[in-house]
């Protein structure tokens, strides 16, 4: 459920797996409009739904409509699953910060999130999914810069420590001997303008990765990969976030494939 949501690349993702475990079911776009969320959402069990996924601009709002929401999903404050229970009673997850982090150590097996400062762009909620996730693997600074300064210290402020706002005019010179860079925002997405900041004072060493998948290769990682910084796009965090919300509404975990991947790639 999104608005809008005919972008997303989600169907392809399940329907791939209905398909592989041998399963009699779809996944459906659904496009909905936040006045009508709630009904929505009430309307899962009596259409036979087994749960949702949420994307923007559902994912906080559902909060206050869901019947229970489970630790992570409350601390991010954002839910992302839905989960449709015998009783008809739904709860709420958020398996974003998992496709975060697994993405990451899928593509660099060697990653540790303790080994530097981080830089965070933007303080949306697909931030509030990767900072989460980076302080459960135990990051010990957090730099997070957005372009409203004031949201950006509203999220140190819920999370508090390792993350610390800085000013947005200071974006550049925060890189500087960061170990990992995180842009969350929807800069350099298609259709976008690219993200504004300049990479000279970031270390060759430094992994540089982004949420975006569409473009697959963004403006950001472009630049970064030229100069020599090792970068993974934010595909991966789609394809990851797929199997927990399985495990949940299915009891099944399916694996995220080569074979998937290349799939989903085609498509974009």
């Amino acid at each position: 459920m999104g608005m809008p949501i005919m972008h997303s690349r989600s169907p392809m993702l399940h329907n791939y797996w209905f398909k592989q475990q041998g399963m009699a079911g779809s996944y459906v776009p659904l496009a909905i409009q936040p006045t009508g969320l709630a009904a929505a959402l009430r309307a899962l069990h009596p259409l036979g739904f087994s749960g949702c996924n949420l994307t923007i601009p559902h994912k906080q709002e559902a909060m206050k409509i869901v019947d229970e929401v489970n630790d992570a999903a409350r601390q991010i404050g954002a839910i992302s699953c839905v989960t449709v229970r015998s009783d008809g009673s739904l709860q709420g997850s958020n398996n974003d910060a998992f496709g975060f982090i697994r993405n990451i150590q899928q593509a660099q097996p060697q990653w540790r999130a303790d080994a530097g400062p981080i830089v965070v762009i933007g303080a949306g909620g697909g931030s509030r999914a990767v900072c989460y996730g980076l302080m459960q693997e135990g990051a010990r600074e957090i730099r997070l810069v957005n372009r409203s300064d004031a949201r950006a210290q509203q999220l140190a402020d819920d999370f508090g420590a390792p993350l610390h706002a800085y000013p947005w005019a200071e974006r550049h010179d925060v890189l500087a001997g960061a170990a990992l860079v995180v842009n969350t925002t929807s800069q350099g997405m298609v259709g976008q303008t690219p993200l504004d900041i300049h990479l000279d004072p970031l270390p060759s060493s430094a992994l540089v990765t982004d949420i975006v998948y569409s473009p697959l290769e963004t403006p950001l990682l472009a630049a970064a990969r030229l100069r020599g910084n090792v970068t993974v796009d934010g595909l991966g965090m789609l394809l990851h976030q797929g199997p927990p919300a399985w495990k949940s509404w299915f009891g099944l975990e399916p694996k995220v494939t080569p074979e998937l991947r290349a799939l989903v790639e085609q498509s974009l």
